[in-house]
């Protein structure tokens, strides 16, 4: 990404990204499953006899299109931030196979000193939205954008913990995401972090697999899943994810905390 801004962040707006075609094996399947926390128990994720592919899997190949944005000037690649991910379903995702992806700015959102690029990616059986929080950006006169959603008042009605692996960082990367913050001690400390900390779309991918266990569901069946990013997992944190109520249309909220801190906030998620 560029790590100059060059651009006005209104003009982003609509902007065409192009397409991708990505193609991927069962062994890519696989190694996904085990850097969201799969085990050996669940043959359907990791044994290529019976496999079924995680819905998540789908998510670290639209990172290209924030790649490409950032290049067009749009924004700094040393500071801008995932601030949130949005995703759907459509359709059970092939054991291997091919995605042909096209990537467009769908909004963009003006938060004073700062601005909100959503970045929509797509093919025919899954639709993800990647949202870019980048600072020094906004300050053009445009809409602020929908506020963001926090978790019900309410205690919430059930929860479980689930650990993560010190190595979890380290193999997550090979899904896609190499930034450097992932598995290199310096850049940790660089944005202020003691070492190197968990891809935001791992901690994901792991939440939407210990959701479906909790709330009595196939983790294949997902359907849809929103979350903010709020704050760093560092890999062997334990994690407590607590869910509410289901909304009329099925939506169920929650969140994940790590430690004393909130790292998912807002989420809601659907599955059948």
């Amino acid at each position: 990404m560029s790590t100059q801004i060059v651009q006005s962040a209104s003009d982003a707006l609509g902007l065409d990204l192009g397409a991708r075609v990505v193609q991927y094996t069962e062994s890519d399947a696989i190694l996904y499953a085990l850097a969201v926390g799969a085990t050996a128990g669940e043959l359907e994720l990791v044994f290529e006899r019976d496999l079924c592919v995680l819905p998540t899997f789908a998510l670290p190949h639209g990172l290209w299109a924030c790649d490409a944005l950032g290049d067009c000037g749009f924004f700094s690649s040393a500071t801008a931030l995932h601030g949130s991910q949005r995703f759907e379903v459509t359709g059970p995702l092939p054991r291997a196979g091919r995605f042909e992806l096209q990537a467009r700015v769908s909004a963009v959102w003006d938060k004073g000193s700062a601005a909100v690029f959503d970045v929509e990616v797509g093919c025919a059986l899954w639709r993800a939205t990647y949202s870019i929080f980048a600072p020094g950006c906004g300050g053009w006169g445009g809409e602020r954008g929908p506020s963001a959603r926090r978790a019900p008042d309410a205690a919430p009605v059930r929860w479980l913990r689930t650990r993560t692996s010190p190595e979890q960082a380290v193999l997550y990367r090979l899904t896609g995401d190499r930034h450097l913050i992932h598995v290199d001690p310096a850049a940790a400390r660089a944005i202020g972090q003691p070492r190197p900390i968990l891809h935001g779309l791992c901690t994901l991918g792991v939440a939407a697999r210990a959701l479906a266990g909790l709330l009595g569901h196939d983790p294949r069946a997902l359907n849809s899943l929103e979350a903010r990013f709020t704050s760093a997992v560092l890999p062997g944190d334990e994690l407590e994810i607590r869910t509410w109520e289901p909304q009329p249309d099925g939506m169920v909220p929650f969140t994940v905390a790590a430690l004393d801190s909130v790292v998912l906030d807002g989420g809601m998620v659907r599955f059948g």
